[in-house]
């Protein structure tokens, strides 16, 4: 197994940095060859890394919170565990980045110190890749569905949405071993004169430069299993995203409510245990630990704010197992005109 070196936000995340910490320890468990750099406050970090084995502390004395504007704060807080976790992997100081941290900000970061790839128009120019939020999503023909603007980019041009199709098509091929991925467009109808007036102008863009593409999809073929890749902006990817997350929570809820309620329920509930922890899981982001930004020229993770230690040592192993697979080179190679 290949050594690999992840940098780990120990400042990221809603709970306190101690979860962080225990979930570190959980990946060096899981991996042999696994290294990680804690970044964080001296005193948080350091007495953490003298007691554990494959942990080095990367000090980091500025806190990027969630309240704080994700631009401005990357561009004043540049001792911050954030940005010194990109700048880590940009000198080559580690070969990837986990953080449960502000999503703008660790974009932010990303594309100022790992920098995006760039692409060739038609007309010669050279410019840089919007980076996309890239995961999958558990979906009804027993797969998984990639799923990505998630948030990174609120405001794109057409021009993004095709190279997030593009991105999203090779992570669908390279890590999900899909052949040949369908790709559909998120509008609010399947016809492809449905849609708002940037959808319409983004459909005909990847009729022609997207191979695979499927045409418009809705919302619910984030589920569906029918297309493999679903493309949208990152303002609706987020609202999508979490509208999706706030109805598998509120169901589990209303299950657990409907079992506890009565005897027989509680029976049920006994019977069915194995496979209600398997639908919990397979619903839980915890699981995934994280999602890649797509388009850097590093391995970088985001992860959910509200994170756990499973999900932070999920999240560090995903971004070991992502430098190991080649990821960021592989999804380069599947795109023409990429510098």
């Amino acid at each position: 197994m290949k050594d690999v070196r992840i940098v780990v936000d120990v400042m990221g995340g809603d709970e306190e940095p101690q979860v962080v910490l225990d979930g570190i320890s959980a990946a060096l468990a899981a991996d042999p060859a696994l290294t990680v750099l804690a970044a964080g406050p001296q005193d948080i970090v350091v007495p953490f890394c003298d007691s554990t084995d494959r942990a080095e502390a990367l000090i980091a004395p500025d806190v990027i919170t969630m309240e704080d504007d994700p631009i401005q704060a990357v561009m004043t807080k540049r001792k911050s565990s954030i940005v010194i976790g990109c700048r880590a992997v940009k000198k080559g100081n580690a070969d990837g980045f986990f953080s449960a941290g502000s999503t703008g900000a660790v974009t932010a970061a990303g594309t100022a110190y790992v920098t995006p790839f760039r692409y060739v128009t038609a007309e010669g120019e050279r410019r840089p890749i919007r980076p996309c939020i890239t995961s999958t999503l558990p979906n009804r023909s027993g797969g998984l569905t990639v799923f990505c603007d998630m948030g990174a980019n609120p405001d794109v041009d057409p021009d993004d949405m095709v190279r997030f199709a593009q991105m999203g098509a090779a992570y669908a091929s390279c890590v999900l071993g899909i052949k040949n991925p369908r790709i559909g467009l998120m509008s609010n109808g399947t016809e492809d004169t449905k849609g708002s007036h940037f959808t319409k102008e983004c459909f005909p863009l990847m009729r022609q430069q997207v191979k695979g593409f499927a045409g418009n999809c809705e919302g619910s073929d984030m589920v569906s299993g029918n297309v493999d890749v679903v493309v949208t902006d990152g303002f609706a990817g987020n609202v999508a995203l979490k509208a999706t997350e706030g109805a598998a929570k509120f169901i589990m809820s209303e299950l657990k409510g409907a079992l506890m309620g009565s005897l027989k329920g509680k029976i049920a509930a006994v019977l069915l245990k194995d496979e209600l922890k398997a639908i919990k899981a397979k619903l839980s982001g915890d699981a995934k630990g994280g999602a890649i930004l797509l388009g850097l020229r590093g391995v970088v993770l985001i992860g959910h704010g509200a994170t756990s230690v499973e999900a932070v040592k999920n999240g560090t192993l995903a971004a070991a197992e992502a430098v190991r697979a080649d990821l960021v080179q592989n999804v380069a190679d599947s795109m023409e005109g990429i510098l």
